[in-house]
């Protein structure tokens, strides 16, 4: 699908939402032209009448003054507002484009995957009727643009950490002949820093002949599926946005690496959202999007949820994120099998504990727990190096 006639779409429909805004301060304008002319046609209408009765020489002066001053006032609102209208249009349709320009950017954050310029090009694949009900709801819900900024913040960070973790899983295994630049050895570095030896480097560089190290990738860890926890008990909801964008950053990660990413938004009570390779249609996420549980605060059905899917799922190994902001009790029993499940499947778990307070519970059953005061920082962004 085209992105210009997307573009075409919002921008019309922008255009026609500021026209109608124009117009209808158009009409409140001329209402109050129509009052003002409503009080200069009365004052005339009484300056006439004391002329007839009167004549003109007893005419009540200050009933002149007043004539004279809503005349000038007449005029000088008519010359106003004349001048203000192109004005007040361009204006109008300026912010039309910007708007245009806002939303489909939303749109982008939200559907785009954790990899460079991928923005566009999801963009692309989603049909024009869900881009569209999606823009309206950007549009129409601040709650949604907000998704959709930390989205756009948070996969950048994702794929800033994929990339790290990359390197570090990167070795060293012996030397070999090559022209890339990042694994030049030092003494070739060397050569090129002397202007004696700089022509044999470059000569040797664009043959493919210089001395550079040879790399493998490290033994890597089996690619279970991601599963993500993610207290919405009522304390919770001043973070909703930012949680809301937090899961949408960690199902790129899992669309980029085809790993299924189950969501499981828990409080008293929870849900299970599966997603296939970490794909997400239009409607789901605006599902996602509108849906907070509110309650109370229960961390042992959601981890009999984790040992289901994990126990259900193609891949021995899974990676889950844990964020909450409280603390639940569980029994020692659960903790045991838990445990004993986590060595059986190799599964790991990563919590995040919002806003301080107590860690018991949590490191009974995590592999790691970290404080934080929101999933903005540098401590909840471990979870994107799963």
């Amino acid at each position: 699908m085209s992105l210009e006639e997307l573009s075409s779409v919002l921008a019309t429909t922008k255009f026609g939402e500021k026209t109608k805004e124009w117009l209808e301060e158009q009409r409140q304008a001329n209402e109050e032209l129509n009052d003002q002319l409503n009080e200069l046609q009365a004052l005339q209408r009484q300056l006439e009448k004391q002329e007839k009765e009167n004549g003109t020489s007893q005419v009540n002066e200050q009933l002149k003054k007043d004539l004279q001053q809503a005349r000038e006032n007449f005029n000088d609102q008519v010359n106003q507002q004349v001048q203000q209208n192109g004005e007040s249009l361009s204006q109008k349709f300026f912010q039309a484009f910007q708007d245009t320009k806002e939303t489909k950017n939303s749109l982008k954050q939200l559907v785009s995957g954790s990899t460079a310029g991928s923005g566009d090009m999801e963009l692309r694949k989603v049909p024009l009727k869900d881009q569209l009900q999606l823009a309206e709801k950007i549009t129409k819900q601040t709650h949604m643009k907000e998704i959709a900024e930390w989205a756009g913040r948070l996969k950048q960070i994702a794929k800033l950490k994929q990339k790290s973790v990359h390197r570090n899983n990167v070795e060293r295994s012996g030397v070999s002949l090559g022209n890339d630049i990042e694994k030049l050895l030092p003494a070739e570095l060397a050569l090129y820093s002397h202007k004696s030896t700089r022509i044999d480097f470059l000569r040797r560089f664009t043959e493919g002949q210089t001395l550079e190290f040879e790399t493998r990738a490290k033994e890597s860890l089996g690619k279970g599926p991601i599963i993500l926890c993610l207290d919405q008990s009522g304390s919770m909801q001043r973070m909703d946005t930012q949680s809301k964008g937090f899961a949408l950053a960690l199902m790129s990660i899992a669309k980029k690496q085809k790993r299924d990413f189950c969501y499981i938004p828990f409080s008293s009570e929870y849900k299970v959202y599966r997603f296939l390779k970490g794909k997400i249609s239009v409607q789901e996420m605006m599902k996602l999007s509108e849906e907070f549980l509110d309650g109370g605060t229960n961390f042992l059905m959601p981890l009999q949820e984790c040992l289901s899917i994990i126990e259900e799922s193609r891949f021995k190994k899974a990676d889950i994120v844990f964020v909450t902001d409280g603390e639940a009790r569980l029994q020692h029993s659960f903790i045991n099998d838990f445990q004993n499940k986590k060595i059986e499947k190799e599964f790991s778990v990563l919590s995040l504990l919002i806003g301080g307070g107590n860690t018991n519970t949590l490191e009974k059953f995590s592999d790691r727990v970290i404080t934080i005061n929101d999933l903005d920082e540098e401590g909840s962004y471990k979870a994107f190096e799963i």
